[in-house]
């Protein structure tokens, strides 16, 4: 409740901010490739091959982003009073600005009735668009905002809600399986305790589950040859874990007390034969147990030479356990490190988010942020390779990013050419 109520007065606090920095910041807005009537802006004028019209007097340039079987391109279609022209007669040149100040320029040739530009739009497809076009002695210059993914967060605003931020850059892939297996006790550290002299046991000192002293009593016995009294003692600190003596009972050649000393203890693992051929004796090891108990790192120190009944061959390591947390039976879920991939590029997994059909990282540039769509590689549990449509040393959003998501879809943008 407590925490509940932290919440929401972070959220008292920081959403008028919020909506300040929203209404006087943003600049363009948010969304889809064009133009959004939830952003405040008019409907976009359309030609009759549905791309966005540009008017100057009786010229007009329609533009279409194309990509029906190709890459996105650019295909234009000129005209005036309302007739067409002959792609050849036009001389037309794009130029994008993206975030950031990228400039993409853009040439084009004529084919069939159209212009198509030389140069693939990739994505985002958010920049402010330059279109240039001269027919005979007569420039006509067009300028206009096509933004997507795109939203503007102050810098107070940002901190509120705690979005940080890296920078895109080399990272090492581990990649890793997962084993299952329980706690078992160091069997280098059981000792089991024997009458020295046959006799009765005149008294027990210790339960099953008490913790002892190396030295401390554990039992009285009389002995059936002198009728003298001795005490067995603890060999080592430690735990008994049977206890096999009670009062009246002859001490015969058995066990009377098995004792466990918990500082260290072993976690075994099931290897199947699939993953069994990557598994290396000395390997690292991530361990998990219940919820309570902190992750502990370690490595293979034994791997079974034999198959056990199910085919799986035990994967030994040895943990230190000076608190008694780890109890002999408890289950327990490893990661076994098995290759390491130096790569690149990378980011961190924290930081993705879903974007149309596009795995998504948000670029910060001042206090823009903008969708980054990304072609993915290889992957370990905190970071992911990234192939393609982020530039290194990009700085990007890595937690909380899903707030950055939430304020851009608010608007309901499309994708639209």
């Amino acid at each position: 409740m407590k925490r509940l109520k932290n919440v929401v007065g972070l959220l008292a606090l920081v959403l008028p901010l919020l909506a300040c920095d929203l209404a006087g910041e943003h600049g363009h807005g948010h969304g889809g490739h064009e133009d959004h009537a939830e952003s405040g802006h008019d409907e976009v004028p359309r030609g009759p091959h549905g791309g966005r019209l540009l008017v100057d007097g009786d010229f007009s340039v329609e533009l279409a982003i194309f990509e029906t079987g190709v890459p996105p391109e650019f295909r234009v279609w000129v005209a005036r009073n309302g007739e067409p022209i002959a792609p050849q007669e036009v001389g037309l040149s794009i130029t994008l600005t993206r975030l950031g100040g990228v400039r993409d320029e853009i040439a084009f040739r004529p084919q069939d009735d159209f212009l198509r530009g030389d140069t693939v739009i990739y994505e985002p497809h958010s920049f402010v668009v330059t279109v240039e076009a001269q027919h005979g002695n007569t420039m006509h210059r067009w300028e206009y905002d096509n933004f997507e993914g795109r939203t503007q967060i102050g810098r107070e605003v940002a901190e509120a809600f705690g979005l940080e931020t890296a920078v895109a850059g080399p990272a090492t892939i581990r990649e890793t399986v997962t084993v299952y297996g329980r706690v078992e006790p160091d069997a280098e550290k059981v000792r089991r305790v024997k009458a020295r002299f046959a006799g009765t046991v005149e008294a027990v000192s210790v339960s099953v589950g008490d913790r002892v002293r190396k030295g401390q009593t554990l039992a009285t016995v009389e002995s059936n040859e002198s009728l003298t009294r001795y005490t067995l003692t603890a060999p080592i600190d430690g735990v008994i874990t049977e206890r096999n003596a009670h009062p009246g009972e002859q001490t015969g050649d058995r066990p009377l007390f098995s004792l466990m000393d918990t500082g260290t203890v072993w976690a075994e693992f099931a290897v199947f034969p699939r993953d069994l051929p990557r598994v290396r004796q000395g390997a690292p090891v991530l361990i998990s147990a219940v919820d309570s108990i902190p992750s502990l790192a370690g490595s293979i120190s034994y791997l079974g030479a034999i198959a056990r009944s199910d085919q799986s061959v035990v994967a030994r390591v040895v943990l230190d356990n000076p608190e008694g947390a780890l109890r002999p039976g408890m289950f327990l879920t490893g990661s076994i490190q098995v290759a390491e991939h130096a790569v690149p590029l990378a980011v961190k997994r924290s930081g993705l988010q879903g974007f149309r059909d596009f795995t998504v990282v948000y670029a910060r540039i001042g206090d823009q942020y903008e969708v980054r769509m990304l072609e993915l590689g290889r992957q370990d549990d905190e970071w992911i390779e990234v192939l393609g449509g982020l530039e290194p040393g990009t700085r990007y959003v890595t937690t909380n990013s899903y707030l950055v998501k939430a304020d851009i879809e608010k608007s309901g943008a499309s994708h639209d050419h």
